[in-house]
């Protein structure tokens, strides 16, 4: 009897070493970890210069020509905004190159970094928008052709890495988007209403979730997976909605009811990614809060060294908030100011170098992501940028 119960309490007790063992092995993986490159898709907040690459040379957008990238790249890079974004200060405090854009660059290793993301892109399929009435004219780069392009190029990526393609994404950052806000944009600016917008936020948050499924599947294990910004805060949409009904927050100028539209899209992807995080708890999927991180700076700007009057775009002519729509920033006769690091807004639809630092800081020292990055296997690091 005696023997037996000895027996017994030594399986017990090696089936419990084995099961925090497990437990140790597993939460290990979303432990700090030392990326050895970026991977991106997603829309113009993170495009690095696909879509002027991908543009006639006959017709090229505003974004390949000044003032844009005059803060920083001299001349334009292709990026809509007067300097660095938010994934070009991750790619620096991770000691990597900027990360390059794939479509139309020749001659550049993506050892790492490879960058999907063009301006003006969806979550949802241009097909799928123009069947809801919806016009997406701008490009057809969906992020499901983004992910479709880079599954199709991931065996000679893989063949020209001394690394096999799961050990490859493994080691990567993946930045997925931002990516959603045009498939709100467009309709809201073809004037659907606010209920035939909210149909399709979780189809929406299904693409996301799906495409970062399709990644972990290959080898991917860290996310880092943005929400939408608080688009009653932008230019372009202030302006769209400039009459005397609509409701402004008087602390901050911006619309209210269409920052909550932000929030109920950030509160839906939260709760998928909590759900995608307990069905792979090998992966780690980091929930990067653009709204917030953004939102602070419309709240206290002066605090984070912008002017008073926040709303207004640097690049731009015109109304309250020197912002005309269809008379927009690189064309002639659009100004834009001297001093853009004093401005949050850059063109009334994106923002400024020194906006997408501040948010990129937010982001890195754990203040605006969940969970928070572990960065303690680099030593010291610097979050000032």
């Amino acid at each position: 009897m005696t023997t037996t119960l000895l027996m017994a309490s030594l399986i017990v007790s090696f089936l419990l070493i084995l099961y925090y063992t497990t437990i140790v092995v597993a939460s290990s993986e979303s432990r700090c970890r030392r990326y050895k490159s970026i991977i991106s898709f997603g829309d113009s907040i993170a495009d690095t210069g696909n879509y002027v690459h991908l543009s006639n040379v006959n017709n090229l957008p505003q974004a390949a020509f000044l003032p844009y990238g005059e803060s920083f790249f001299h001349p334009p890079s292709g990026r809509y905004s007067d300097g660095r974004l938010v994934i070009d200060f991750i790619a620096e405090f991770l000691g990597l190159p900027y990360v390059p854009p794939y479509f139309g660059s020749q001659n550049v290793s993506f050892n790492q970094g490879i960058n999907f993301a063009v301006y003006g892109a969806t979550a949802l399929d241009r097909a799928f928008l123009v069947k809801q009435g919806i016009k997406s004219d701008f490009t057809n780069i969906s992020l499901s052709v983004q992910l479709n392009t880079f599954k199709q190029i991931l065996p000679n990526l893989c063949a020209s890495s001394t690394r096999d393609c799961r050990e490859m994404l493994g080691d990567s950052l993946i930045l997925m988007g931002e990516i959603g806000g045009n498939d709100y944009n467009y309709p809201f600016f073809e004037g659907k209403s606010i209920n035939e917008i909210k149909e399709l936020v979780p189809l929406i948050i299904n693409a996301i979730s799906s495409a970062i499924v399709d990644l972990i599947d290959l080898g991917g294990k860290t996310f880092l997976v943005p929400g939408n910004f608080p688009i009653g805060c932008s230019t372009a949409y202030l302006t769209l909605f400039q009459t005397a009904t609509v409701e402004h927050d008087p602390f901050t100028g911006c619309i209210p009811w269409l920052n909550k539209f932000g929030e109920h899209h950030n509160e839906q992807l939260k709760i998928e990614l909590k759900q995608l995080q307990k069905l792979y708890p090998h992966v780690n999927i980091i929930y990067a809060d653009y709204y917030n991180s953004l939102y602070g700076l419309f709240q206290e700007p002066a605090k984070y060294g912008f002017k008073n009057r926040p709303l207004a775009a640097c690049c731009g002519v015109g109304g309250q908030y020197n912002f005309t729509i269809g008379k927009e920033c690189g064309e002639n006769g659009v100004s834009y100011c001297q001093n853009p690091s004093e401005y949050v807004n850059w063109d009334g639809y994106h923002l400024t170098e020194a906006t997408y630092q501040k948010m990129a800081q937010g982001l890195l020292n754990g203040r605006y992501t969940t969970p928070a990055f572990d960065w303690s296997c680099l030593g010291s690091y610097d979050f000032s940028g």
